[in-house]
């Protein structure tokens, strides 16, 4: 969990992740979104990478970016419950507000 919020710390690989939910896209077409060099991105795509919330392929001579969007939803999940919220968290507020 703490590589997926080191990875979610910072804005340009929040927005990468953003820009990846309407589908695969290549490092390229990723780079175009940003104003830093292709270095600067290379390094973000290997935090993404090591955090697992996206899957690398190659193609041909490009890398396509996939999300793995069940490994953001289960940090995120195992984070709200590490603070009690979640499924089972209204019926306990209903509890504790009577």
């Amino acid at each position: 969990m703490t590589q997926v919020f080191k990875a979610l710390s910072d804005p340009t690989r929040r927005r990468v992740l953003q820009l990846l939910r309407n589908g695969p896209m290549s490092a390229g077409e990723l780079c175009a979104h940003f104003d830093v060099s292709k270095p600067t991105m290379s390094a973000h795509f290997a935090v993404l990478r090591e955090a697992d919330l996206v899957h690398a392929e190659k193609a041909g001579k490009s890398v396509l970016y996939h999300l793995k969007l069940s490994v953001l939803e289960e940090a995120l999940l195992g984070f709200a419950h590490s603070f009690g919220l979640g499924a089972e968290a209204p019926a306990a507020r209903k509890e504790i507000q009577r």
